[in-house]
């Protein structure tokens, strides 16, 4: 192994590249949705326009902290804790490709011979759910040191490209669950600030009381409105870190074609 390829192991096995525990990772998003609660009920006032929209602080139809815009906030947080975790995992796989686990010049041509060194650079580097880069180079050196086929060896970083990006979306099935849900509390937030103002309509018209009811129909929509800003920022920031996970995919398969495939030599 060259000295160029110890130093981006070096590189590799720093802290920033251990893989993050989700469990953790949870348990400090909700830990900071609820320092966000506490900061917003310390900072604003009870009854002013702020503290109803965003924290429902005076609420008719729940015991405040237990209100809807505060259950929207901490799903919120624990979203943004599992898109931080995917976001680390993406950037820690696109390193790999910057590692030279495999020989990127111009004029290298790879016998069976030269394989099992290259196997040997890319162990303990990759597991069932991490390292595609390593895992798809080992799994091609054994398929060709098996079967001496370059077009069998193609098949199969075919297939478990096929594997790889159906995990990857598997990964997000959380997140895309409450990017659904939270919006989902907001209408239900909606539902009982609308049967609320209707209970409140008194059998005698001449008392409807037209300012409490619009202040309970005001609380209701807000809910929703919280929601779906947050719902909007949870799907960009979806968006952008699943994109990272799938270049992730794609530059293992261009490296792996390129720079492995390619320099294959069954004769």
């Amino acid at each position: 192994m060259t000295p160029a390829t110890l130093v981006k192991d070096a590189t590799y096995r720093q802290p920033f590249w251990t893989l993050p525990d989700r469990r953790i990772t949870t348990l400090y998003a909700v830990a900071l949705g609820v320092v966000f609660i506490a900061l917003l009920t310390a900072m604003l006032t009870p009854g002013e326009r702020p503290a109803t929209l965003i924290l429902d602080r005076t609420s008719p139809h729940f015991r405040y902290p237990f209100t809807i815009q505060n259950f929207e906030h901490i799903f919120f947080f624990l979203a943004l804790g599992e898109l931080f975790v995917r976001w680390r995992v993406g950037a820690r796989e696109i390193g790999f490709s910057k590692m030279g686990l495999l020989p990127e010049d111009q004029h290298t041509v790879l016998q069976a011979h030269d394989l099992s060194m290259l196997r040997h650079r890319v162990a303990n580097q990759f597991d069932g759910e991490h390292g595609f880069l390593p895992s798809l180079i080992d799994t091609c050196i054994l398929q060709f040191m098996s079967g001496r086929s370059v077009d069998q060896t193609v098949a199969v970083m075919d297939s478990s490209l096929e594997l790889i990006e159906h995990r990857v979306d598997m990964r997000y099935g959380l997140v895309r669950f409450i990017a659904w849900l939270v919006p989902t509390l907001g209408f239900i937030g909606t539902v009982i600030g609308l049967g609320s103002s209707l209970a409140a309509v008194p059998a005698d018209s001449s008392k409807i009381n037209m300012s409490q009811i619009a202040q309970t129909l005001a609380v209701g929509f807000d809910c929703t409105m919280v929601a779906l800003v947050e719902s909007a920022v949870i799907v960009y920031l979806l968006q952008v870190v699943n994109e990272q996970e799938e270049k992730a995919v794609n530059l293992a398969g261009t490296y792996t074609l390129r720079n492995l495939i390619n320099r294959l030599y069954a004769g």
